[in-house]
């Protein structure tokens, strides 16, 4: 018998994550979410995942796009997050945009993005993964992460 979803899901908001906006460019267009269900995968092939809920209109846009960018956010993104956060189509206005080998939107100021090519797409319960291969990144030296615990954001402590 399986645990009630309930009980996970507060089990689970004990868990500390980082907070990212996934994003994705390409013959679709731009859409993006914020997540945090993301893992590093493999190195050898470089691998990472992000958990998609199947409700979710980026799901398509991933699917089409064949590529996406994990952004990971400082603790001052936190209204990009929350941007991202809410259904529906995105706003990318205002955001200073670049991007890698893919077409993915990569957002300025964030600690580090990958820039990623769809490797495979495998089923999750109300989740579908999508693994990607790495194929771009960097990383920053300045800032502290945007945190998520217990159904709320959270900063490092000086």
């Amino acid at each position: 018998m399986a645990i009630d979803s309930r009980i996970q899901r507060k089990v689970m908001g004990k868990f500390a994550t980082g907070v990212t906006v996934v994003t994705t460019g390409g013959p679709m267009g731009l859409h993006g979410l914020t997540a945090n269900a993301v893992a590093s995968l493999s190195l050898d092939p470089p691998l990472v995942l992000v958990a998609v809920d199947k409700r979710a209109q980026t799901l398509e846009f991933l699917k089409a796009n064949r590529c996406f960018a994990l952004n990971i956010l400082t603790r001052d993104q936190e209204a990009v997050s929350q941007r991202f956060a809410q259904p529906g189509p995105k706003d990318f206005l205002g955001l200073d945009l670049t991007t890698d080998v893919t077409q993915a939107p990569i957002i300025g100021g964030c600690l580090g993005y990958l820039d990623c090519q769809l490797y495979d797409v495998l089923p999750g319960g109300d989740h579908e993964i999508f693994v990607g291969e790495v194929v771009g990144g960097s990383a920053s030296d300045d800032g502290d992460p945007l945190l998520y615990y217990a159904g709320g954001y959270r900063r490092l402590a000086d």
